[in-house]
């Protein structure tokens, strides 16, 4: 029996993984300082919850197969420094996906916004279409116990992420999948915090498509003009695939694509999730899928967790909840929203939450973002900005960083609540942005409003 010990076990996709193991019959264990809800049960039912919080150099002995390393381990963690004296072989998580799947067929979906959407559309369409697949994926998604599985399928979906790969590997986690498949979605600025200089954060991209084999296809989205510039630019033998959004039409609040067969009506919306779909397309096409299937079901795809996910559906409003946070997410979320329900009022709300979001240097990137928004509202916690050891921004300076002169400023998750609940949501779609919780407001009050005749 394999045996493996996940130094940062409670992260999202690092506790999948470790369930993913268990379900493979390795023998697994873990540690970590801190351990939230639902990572906690999750692993306690798994039999895997560490005794103790904290890191402890005792668990780590030389017969282990190998140390899975999260990226929240520091360079200096002491199961890290004991790992390393016993020559205990260690893998950072992308390491490991690829020493999982290196007989597979590869397939990585990357980009600065959409990945998640995108490998969601194709797992579902793939688990309906009953083929066999591994995959990775950075969220929830419905109908999938886990975000991580690992099989003997001779495929794998990978959502490949930019970010760094662990403390001791600062470079890009999406390079150590040596994809066969590779499809870029788009690219705009984020993770200033790693990426402070642009030029560096779009090299990395080029350097991902210049990676695909003579033998693989990079897909790319030719809607987006820093993907289209280093798609043509790039030195791959690959097969190049461009594209654009799916042609679609929007009828009395539902948008239906446009197909040889005639009009589909699907659960999304918006011109980014249409670029995202058809690049769903090309991988289940490059798949041997047909056409046909994928249209058979689409349809029955209703999104990913946080990504326009409806909280309440009332007679003549929706909460929506997304996670956008990053400036092209941000104004893409906001613009879908407006354009499927142009008669409606719209109140977006965003959380500044992340480094990037919460530097004043980075604010200009938000400039016109929420500008299709009817009331704009920005939260943000003093705590997250001293934590990050920042400046905190005021109503002024938001203002003029979002060129939006109306825009409203809270600072107290209590305040913010209080406002919410004095709206009228008649003829109103209400949309949360966040990549945290606005510090665990209760939605419950709001649902009940569009669950009335209010709304």
């Amino acid at each position: 029996m394999k045996k493996y010990h996940f130094i940062a076990v409670g992260g999202a996709v690092m506790h999948n993984l470790a369930l993913a193991l268990v379900k493979k019959g390795y023998q697994v264990s873990g540690s970590d300082d801190e351990i939230y809800e639902p990572s906690r049960t999750r692993l306690e039912k798994a039999g895997i919850l560490p005794s103790a919080y904290g890191w402890f150099p005792e668990k780590i002995a030389g017969d282990l197969d190998g140390i899975i390393l999260g990226m929240h381990a520091r360079i200096d963690n002491p199961e890290l420094i004991r790992a390393q004296e016993l020559g205990v072989p260690i893998f950072s998580f992308p390491e490991f996906i690829y020493n999982q799947s290196k007989d597979k067929k590869r397939i990585v979906i990357a980009g600065s916004h959409g990945k998640t959407s995108i490998t969601s559309m194709i797992l579902h369409v793939l688990k309906d279409q009953k083929v066999d697949f591994d995959y990775l994926v950075g969220a929830q998604i419905e109908g999938f116990e886990l975000m991580v599985r690992l099989s003997d399928a001779p495929v794998i979906i990978i959502e490949g992420d930019e970010y760094l790969t662990s403390p001791i590997d600062r470079t890009p986690k999406f390079f150590h999948y040596q994809h066969d498949i590779v499809l870029v979605s788009g690219i705009a600025w984020d993770h200033f915090n790693v990426f402070p200089d642009f030029e560096d954060y779009k090299v990395q991209f080029s350097k991902l498509m210049d990676n695909t084999p003579e033998t693989g296809q990079l897909i790319y989205c030719v809607a987006d003009p820093l993907v289209k510039k280093a798609a043509e630019q790039t030195s791959t033998l690959g097969q190049k695939t461009p594209y654009s959004a799916h042609p679609a039409e929007i009828r009395n609040g539902k948008t239906f694509l446009k197909t040889p067969s005639g009009s589909v009506e699907i659960g999304i919306f918006g011109d980014h999730n249409l670029q995202n779909l058809q690049g769903a397309l090309e991988i289940c096409r490059a798949l041997g899928l047909s056409n046909t299937q994928f249209y058979q079901s689409i349809p029955s795809f209703k999104g990913a967790a946080k990504r326009q996910e409806i909280l309440v559906k009332g007679r003549n409003g929706i909460l929506f909840r997304d996670f956008a946070h990053a400036p092209s997410k941000l104004k893409a979320t906001v613009n879908a929203v407006k354009n499927q329900f142009p008669e409606r009022r719209l109140i977006a709300i965003q959380e500044l939450h992340t480094y990037s979001s919460l530097n004043k240097d980075f604010l200009p990137n938000y400039a016109n973002s929420m500008e299709e928004a009817d009331l704009a509202l920005i939260y943000l916690n003093p705590h997250a900005v001293a934590m990050k050891k920042l400046e905190i921004m005021d109503e002024a300076t938001l203002r003029e960083g979002f060129k939006r002169p109306d825009l409203m400023l809270f600072t107290d998750s209590t305040a913010l609540k209080e406002y919410l609940e004095t709206q009228n949501y008649a003829n109103t779609n209400l949309l949360l942005m966040s990549s945290g919780n606005y510090d665990n407001l209760d939605l419950e009050p709001l649902k009940a409003k569009f669950n009335s005749n209010e709304a």
